[in-house]
């Protein structure tokens, strides 16, 4: 019922639903590929066209166009050549096991010309009428002949393609031929464009909307847009009228609205007008009231209205009505900060990438958008922006329903080829684009924020200060910024809002984890007068799922996961795919969690937009989610557990240090970030510090508190002496509000303050020198403290945090690595508590420390603390192993374990625990390992990996549009 309801709603928002009729055009289509863009010449539109096709769909969908081959020309940069030269990848170069490792690969593919035909008969009764050809989503450029008479062409990325085709079509026998091109020409948005790219949904050719002819009367509404004003109560109702045959007339307007998506009711009386339709147009306002019982809309109470507008003349015999959904809701900026209805508002984002396997472009239904955006609202978010694309009226109508703010964008990277404000077509066609969709889609209440694009070049500040000016002046109803940027692009004065980059990231590649910190003084946040929103926040990379490979059954396929899970199970660690994948991601959701409560401490920041809550499948395979491209979770969170630091109200914490001596005491500053519905009064705060096994150490309140909506609100000072805890320990703080859903932990460590290392016959050096041959001759035991001392792993760069966006697209900048993968029963942790993936209180042993690289030693060995390397390469690593040398028994690690240990306590006890499980029993390494392995670890060099060359043969490379 619930699907019938969203459907209807959907056709109610677009459709004319009064006497006027309608054709519906999906089905079977007659088709054929102009690969030589001959059609118009040969007047193909004349002719029996020889394939079939089932519109709507895209010509990869219904499997029509090219087997992908080396030579397929992609729209999209490929940074990562070594694809085309590398020795290991020749198997995926071959014809029929193409594997692309860029992004995903679609059975099919094809870029230019194809024909679409289809053969109706149109009724009778149509002779009087106006009739337009509808068509939704085109990609990209279409040109329709009905009777073999040309009608027109149009280039739109954003809104649906309109054609008035009256005087062409006249009852009986009717045939429609619709050219569609999705090459890249004059007007080139950039081939990065997520709108186009094969990055993301693909560069296809086909129309995946509704198609349909349908009918109006000779004076007809031409556009309706509302724009409300909840404070005076009214909503004013500008109106264009047409008339086809330009005589004058006078038409009669009727207006009421209706609430259709909430408990209360609210019915509105009628409002009746008489317009003079003169020349063929006649524009009209009329101020409609909304009374005292007026609904408001946002992400807390999505109230929405439904206005009929009926327009009719001749004494009532033409008439057109039209439903149009709308919000009553104010959403503005005042000083540093977004206000909804003047609440102050704080944008929870993600970006929307256009990913979308199943189809390769974006839903046309209401359902598959609300889907969408309540498992966000589950993750605590409010906000999505479009990444260089503007989404279906689909997902504007879903947002509306859900309670969702929305940015879309100018369908256009201008980057990488286009510039913008050097007088290419861009400016125009960007122009016409925003002034197009923001037509076609300005009613909807969660329409809030519009960009032009992403990261342009060119004299592009110029060109976006004329499009934010005319926008502030044109329409109220939103706020606007120039171009969402990266933190090295300018600043753009005249923006009324700012998404850029720079306020981001996390300072523990340079010092220690704390939460003291903030980006108030990062990229002027503390300088700029306007709302400051993050620019693709987060990036932290984790491992790929490969058992996700089986839920791409549509046009796009994940080739590049299995050359992964190959590329995995030729270094011989196929079984651990799993187990990377979920300790990379727990130390990925750890990023996240502390990056995003940085912005969330500091002052005046107005938002932030996540790069993205889910997985992205294009720029070299970017894994930045945590939930997979389809929005469903891999394992290792959940939506209760991120909501507890991204949620409308959150629990923060500022404390110097995660790791303390059994003579300090843990001490904590509580704040709250709250951003809720209303303010909450005498909300009672409690926090309890426990460890893993439930074992409370403490129970407290920081008493009643009113908490107002905004950040930086002190709760409370919280001060525990750690004198009881004996040995090596994790603990947990956790704060709630009581009687609200808000509450969050962190965890932190406390470790002995004395600490003896007990040598005995642990004979310790840093190289496998030959005392310590002798001694493995002899049955004895060989410590090796390697740090700094290994050159055969030397070339991966470790540090605490994951690998950033990937290592191909960025030509393996470091990090390399994402995490760590240890048994935590293993007898070497006893004295040393640990979860088997990366936690804080690993830092100071794995931030810029040395691996080792494994692949000379036996198949079937794993260390004991094994670093996970980028999946591009998936080298066996670690930092630590044990083995069988001769008849004696060896660890060796490359965690410095002996500089400054009074400070760094951490090394102290890995220390410890690693000379007391080599004295005790449990010391019995699995793998028996030849010392010219252990030696080979201080001389070989692996030699330095590029995924890019000059010197990649120029024929291999597909040229890029």
């Amino acid at each position: 019922m619930r699907k019938i309801l969203l459907i209807m709603l959907s056709l109610l928002s677009v459709l004319q639903v009064g006497a006027q009729k309608t054709i519906d055009l999906s089905g079977d289509w007659n088709f054929e590929i102009d690969r030589q863009d001959i059609g118009e010449k040969e007047k193909w539109f004349n002719q029996a066209l020889k394939d079939v096709i089932e519109l709507p769909g895209s010509m990869p969908e219904r499997l029509k166009g090219d087997d992908v081959t080396i030579r397929t020309q992609w729209t999209g940069s490929l940074y990562d050549s070594s694809y085309y030269y590398n020795p290991y990848m020749e198997k995926y170069r071959r014809e029929g096991n193409v594997k692309l490792p860029f992004f995903l690969t679609p059975d099919k593919h094809y870029v230019g010309v194809a024909w679409y035909q289809k053969e109706i008969n149109l009724p009778k009764d149509w002779k009087k009428e106006r009739i337009v050809l509808f068509l939704e989503r085109p990609h990209i450029e279409s040109t329709v002949w009905v009777n073999g008479h040309k009608v027109g062409m149009q280039n739109s990325l954003c809104v649906a393609h309109v054609y008035d085709v009256t005087q062409f079509m006249s009852p009986g026998k009717c045939k429609i031929a619709i050219r569609i091109d999705n090459r890249i020409k004059d007007i080139n948005v950039g081939p990065d464009s997520h709108s186009i790219t094969d990055q993301t949904q693909g560069n296809w050719n086909g129309i995946v909307g509704r198609i349909c002819l349908q009918t109006t009367p000779k004076v007809y509404l031409e556009d309706i847009q509302v724009y409300p004003e909840p404070e005076q109560k009214v909503a004013r109702v500008k109106l264009m009228i047409k008339s086809s045959d330009k005589s004058t007339a006078i038409a009669q307007v009727k207006l009421s609205a209706r609430s259709f998506n909430t408990e209360q009711r609210h019915v509105l009386p009628a409002v009746t007008h008489d317009v003079k339709v003169m020349n063929g147009i006649a524009e009209q306002e009329i101020v409609l009231p909304m009374g005292d019982d007026m609904l408001l809309w946002d992400e807390f109470n999505p109230a929405l209205y439904k206005l009929t507008a009926e327009i009719s003349t001749g004494k009532g015999k033409e008439k057109e009505v039209k439903e149009i959904q709308f919000g009553m809701r104010r959403f503005e900026i005042k000083g540093k900060w977004f206000y909804v209805n003047g609440r102050k508002t704080m944008l929870r984002g993600t970006v929307e990438n256009c990913d979308f396997p199943l189809t390769g472009y974006a839903p046309m239904d209401v359902e598959s958008w609300e889907r969408v955006f309540r498992i966000c609202r589950s993750y605590g978010l409010n906000h999505m922006r479009f990444h260089s694309f503007c989404p279906p009226e689909a997902a504007f109508i879903a947002a509306d329903l859900v309670g969702f703010y929305l940015q879309p964008e100018g369908p256009s990277w201008p980057n990488h080829g286009p510039k913008l404000g050097l007088g290419q077509p861009i400016d125009k066609y960007l122009m016409d684009e925003t002034i197009a969709l923001t037509k076609a889609y300005g009613n909807y209440a969660s329409y809030c924020m519009l960009a032009c694009g992403n990261e342009p070049s060119g004299r592009w500040v110029d060109w976006v200060t004329k499009f934010v000016d005319y926008w502030e002046n044109t329409d109220p109803r939103r706020v606007y910024t120039g171009a969402s940027v990266g933190g090295g692009w300018q600043w753009q004065p005249r923006n009324q809002y700012h998404v850029k980059a720079g306020a981001r990231g996390l300072t523990w590649r340079q010092k220690r984890p704390q939460t003291n910190d903030d980006y108030h003084m990062q990229s002027r946040i503390d300088t700029v007068s306007q709302p400051y929103v993050s620019h693709e926040t987060g990036q932290w990379c984790v491992f790929p799922n490969f058992n996700e490979i089986r839920k791409y059954t549509g046009v796009n396929k994940a080739r590049n996961f299995e050359i992964f899970r190959d590329i995995l199970n030729d270094n011989q660690m196929g079984e651990q795919a799993h187990c990377f994948m979920m300790a990379s991601g727990k130390l990925q959701a750890l990023c996240y969690k502390y990056e995003i409560e940085k912005t969330l401490r500091t002052p005046d920041y107005a938002g932030f937009q996540l790069l993205a809550l889910n997985d992205y499948s294009g720029q070299g395979t970017a894994l930045v989610g945590v939930l997979d491209v389809f929005f469903e979770e891999k394992g290792y969170i959940n939506a209760q557990e991120w909501r507890r630091f991204c949620s409308p109200t959150v629990p923060l914490m500022r404390t110097d240090k995660f790791v303390y001596t059994n003579d300090e005491a843990f001490v904590a500053d509580i704040e709250i970030a709250h951003f809720g519905e209303k303010a909450l009064k005498h909300a009672p705060v409690t926090y309890t510090i426990k460890d893993g096994y439930g074992k409370v150490y403490t129970r407290n309140t920081l008493g009643n508190k009113d908490i107002p909506i905004g950040n930086l609100h002190a709760l409370g000072h919280i001060e525990f002496p750690l004198g009881e805890i004996k040995k090596p320990t994790e603990l947990n703080l956790e704060v709630r509000i009581e009687g609200t859903e808000a509450v969050n932990d962190w965890n932190f460590w406390v470790y002995p303050k004395e600490v003896e290392l007990v040598q005995k016959d642990v004979y310790t050096t840093d190289t496998l020198d030959t005392k310590a041959l002798d001694i493995l001759q002899n049955g004895g035991k060989v410590l090796i403290l390697a740090a700094g001392k290994v050159s055969y792993g030397k070339e991966v760069s470790q540090m605490f945090t994951p690998v950033f966006w990937n290592t191909s697209w960025f030509k393996m900048r470091p990090p390399h690595t994402t995490g760590i993968l240890v048994n935590p029963k293993h007898p070497l942790f006893r004295e040393f508590p640990t979860e088997y993936h990366s936690n804080l209180q690993w830092w100071e042993l794995l931030n810029r420390a040395q691996v080792m690289q494994f692949t000379d030693f036996p198949a079937d060995f794993q260390p004991t603390i094994q670093s996970i390397d980028t999946w591009f390469l998936s080298r066996k690593i670690g930092m630590l192993f044990e083995a069988k040398v001769f008849n004696g028994k060896l660890i060796m690690t490359t965690m410095d374990l002996t500089t400054n240990t009074d400070e760094r306590i951490v090394a102290r006890q890995m220390h410890k625990a690693i000379l007391d499980y080599m004295n005790s029993d449990h010391f019995r390494p699995m793998y028996t390992i030849e010392p010219e392995r252990i030696s080979d670890l201080f001389k070989k060099v692996a030699g330095d990996v590029k995924s890019y060359t000059k010197g990649s043969p120029d024929e291999l490379k597909p040229k890029i549009n």
